[in-house]
């Protein structure tokens, strides 16, 4: 018997019941999101760190290689155009996307060249080198900017602005990481 006044739905949900799933949804993404965007930022922090170990070896390669010089991208990617003598077939010191500076995993990428040795005998022969990470939206793609010299060492700051550099060097005082 039906009572009169009452319709029941057959296997609908309300429009009350609809807007508390639609809020826990909400609620949930709330709490969920926040969280993905530091992961996300902390693993491109992480991959600048990574790229800046990467450089550092490949400098340090390139360093035994030429006699006791570092060199521009261009000249890991392409020894033989700058090292005289060095075979056309021989191993690069770095891939081309690590040699193009260009901006990867939210990080902007440069090379501060700035000591160069004018007498040496390769061609683009720098005494020391500084490689900047800096996040391209602080706070966004990443918090922390990041530098490794040919010291080894790989410096941060915690507002994502270059590390300091002198001379073709990082500046002593500088935050380490490593």
């Amino acid at each position: 018997m039906e009572r009169r006044g009452v319709r029941h739905a057959q296997g609908g949900f309300t429009l009350i019941e609809l807007l508390i799933v639609v809020a826990i949804i909400g609620i949930i993404a709330a709490i969920a999101i926040p969280s993905l965007l530091r992961a996300r930022i902390s693993a491109n922090e992480a991959a600048a760190v990574g790229d800046i170990r990467t450089v550092i070896s490949a400098q340090a390669a390139y360093h035994s290689a030429t006699g006791g010089y570092y060199g521009a991208p261009t000249c890991l990617l392409a020894p033989d155009t700058c090292i005289t003598g060095y075979p056309t077939n021989a191993p690069t010191f770095l891939d081309s996307a690590m040699a193009s500076l260009t901006t990867k995993t939210g990080y902007a990428r440069s090379m501060d060249e700035s000591a160069v040795v004018t007498n040496a005998p390769h061609s683009n022969a720098l005494s020391c080198y500084v490689y900047h990470a800096t996040p391209v939206s602080v706070g966004q793609t990443g918090v922390r900017g990041f530098a490794g010299d040919c010291s080894g060492a790989i410096c941060t700051t915690s507002d994502g602005t270059p590390v300091a550099t002198g001379g073709g060097a990082m500046s002593p005082g500088c935050i380490i990481i490593q």
